[in-house]
């Protein structure tokens, strides 16, 4: 899959389980660097997360956090912080940057399109 179709998955996943997941560690959540941003990387299930725990992030556990969740917490959080997310990233840590009131829309847009089926 290439980076826009791991995005894809992403949002129908976190969408439909109603939730994603995130790594973390004694520190609280693992960040990746890009070259612009400072980012969070989220998965769409604990076995993609789980997949990430190695080497320096070995120690690493997956943890859920509910959309609920996510929108009142993460993504004001997250914005103040000035920090972006890495969506669903590959093994060698490619994948789409969001901001994080980008990818609430996105999560908020693919609820709205299932409400209405």
């Amino acid at each position: 899959m290439d980076d826009a179709q791991r995005a894809a998955y992403f949002i129908n996943e976190a969408v439909s389980q109603n939730s994603l997941w995130i790594l973390t560690d004694e520190h609280g959540c693992v960040m990746l660097n890009t070259e612009d941003e400072d980012c969070v990387p989220v998965w769409p299930n604990e076995e993609f997360a789980k997949a990430w725990a190695t080497d320096e992030w070995q120690a690493c556990q997956p943890e859920a956090i509910s959309l609920n969740k996510w929108f009142s917490r993460w993504s004001t959080g997250l914005a103040e912080d000035e920090l972006a997310i890495v969506v669903f990233p590959s093994q060698d840590e490619q994948g789409l940057v969001f901001y994080p009131d980008e990818l609430e829309h996105e999560l908020k847009q693919k609820q709205q399109s299932i409400k209405k089926r």
